[in-house]
């Protein structure tokens, strides 16, 4: 029997991500055994304010296990693609890459509250529902998905955004009130793709079960996108590729220092992924 250490943070949703990695693993192979290590982040234990640590708030998410990775504590960590910094350290790469889940934002709604409000954890989507919702007051909001929609029940917030995977792997797609097409709202790089990061160098192989290469080819893209404009929390980027057959088509979302919404498209092959991202980039600061 084969041992497996899993790290995730602790998160309600964190966690249920590392069980659908963990599932597809034993689902494979019959002599692993898997042990799932929650392990408290920067980020989890201090929601309140990023943007003073010079590790952002991306990196808030991922330092603390990808310490456990440096010191063998854990064999891989598992991530949402979306919380990972685009620059990585190249000694712990993303080994594989799960099947997307819908990488789309969605709508909840609380019909009895009296506020106006409408809460968002990101500066990308807080500009975007600016111009959807113009009428409505756009706020910040910080904690996990549960905090988040316990503050919404409460009244505080008359409407949340969230992912729509996330919300699907908590079991809680019913609370859905409208899911916003990408041309709407601009998802964030990589996002329904839940990433595994490793040690470089060593044998992944049992991974092959959960590794998926249109998300890979997809994750490549927008990621690529967002590294050349440098995004990150507090540089607006939206990214989304679909692949069909041998083609990849990417949007790509930017909203520049005077407000100002530049939205390019670009089309090539899947081998070209990380190319498209860059001229497109390239494209969307011309």
């Amino acid at each position: 029997m084969i041992d497996i250490r899993i790290g995730t943070r602790g998160s309600v949703l964190a966690t249920a991500q590392a069980r659908i990695i963990a599932d597809e693993i034993l689902h494979a192979h019959t002599d692993i055994h898997i042990d799932i290590v929650k392990i408290s982040t920067s980020g989890d234990k201090n929601m309140s304010t990023f943007s003073s640590d010079p590790l952002g708030i991306k990196g808030m998410f991922t330092h603390e296990l990808e310490e456990a990775l440096m010191n063998h504590e854990i064999d891989f960590a598992v991530h949402s693609l979306k919380d990972l910094p685009v620059n990585m350290n190249s000694d712990l790469p993303v080994i594989a890459y799960s099947r997307r889940g819908d990488p789309r934002d969605a709508l909840i709604v609380n019909d009895n509250a009296d506020s106006e409000v409408i809460g968002s954890s990101s500066l990308r989507r807080r500009l975007q529902l600016e111009r959807l919702y113009p009428e409505r007051k756009i706020v910040p909001i910080r904690g996990n998905v549960t905090t988040r929609l316990r503050r919404l029940d409460s009244g505080e917030f008359s409407a949340l955004v969230l992912a729509v995977s996330g919300l699907e792997r908590l079991g809680l797609a019913h609370r859905i009130s409208r899911i916003f097409t990408p041309d709407e709202i601009m998802p964030a790089p990589g996002q329904g793709i839940l990433a595994c990061q490793g040690r470089r160098g060593e044998d992944y192989s049992y991974l092959d079960c959960v590794d998926d290469k249109d998300s890979r080819d997809c994750a490549l893209a927008e990621r690529a996108f967002a590294g050349a404009l440098n995004a990150g929390c507090n540089v607006p980027a939206g990214a989304y590729a679909e692949i069909e057959g041998d083609s990849l088509t990417l949007k790509g979302l930017y909203v520049d220092g005077e407000g100002i919404f530049r939205r390019r498209e670009i089309s090539g092959t899947r081998a070209e992924a990380e190319e498209l991202g860059q001229r497109l980039a390239e494209a969307v600061l011309s």
